[in-house]
């Protein structure tokens, strides 16, 4: 039990870490014109999840303790889907429609090839 809550703990610290400093390195690249962080890590997110599934249940049988670590731990706090959901709700409050429909449209498609693209590298890897 300890042994998990520790995985998902350092997980969630290196996951809210990278969130972070992947946010800022987007805003300062881009522009804040659009959350492009929360898509950037949200579509990186759910790349590595994508991979880590397949791979570790269809090619390599994967150690638990890794799913938990890396999967739950780490990717659960470096995707933003409540960050995702209040960047688009601000806009829509600020009467941003087109922008807000443009921010879903953008992380619901990126974020579902990012997870097919992390199945196709994890076939090809078998």
């Amino acid at each position: 039990m300890w042994s998990k809550i520790f995985l998902l703990g350092i997980g969630g610290f290196i996951g809210s870490n990278l969130r972070y400093w992947i946010t800022i390195w987007f805003m300062s690249h881009f522009g804040t014109f659009m959350p492009y962080g929360t898509l950037a890590v949200n579509a990186i997110g759910s790349f590595i999840l994508g991979f880590l599934t397949l791979y570790g249940t269809e090619v390599v049988d994967l150690d638990p303790s890794i799913r938990i670590f890396l999967g739950i731990g780490m990717m659960g706090a470096l995707t933003t889907f409540s960050t995702f959901s209040f960047d688009t709700f601000a806009m829509i409050r600020e009467s941003n429609y087109q922008l807000a429909f443009l921010n879903i449209g953008l992380n619901v498609v990126i974020g579902l090839c990012a997870v097919w693209a992390g199945f196709v590298l994890a076939k090809a890897l078998a």
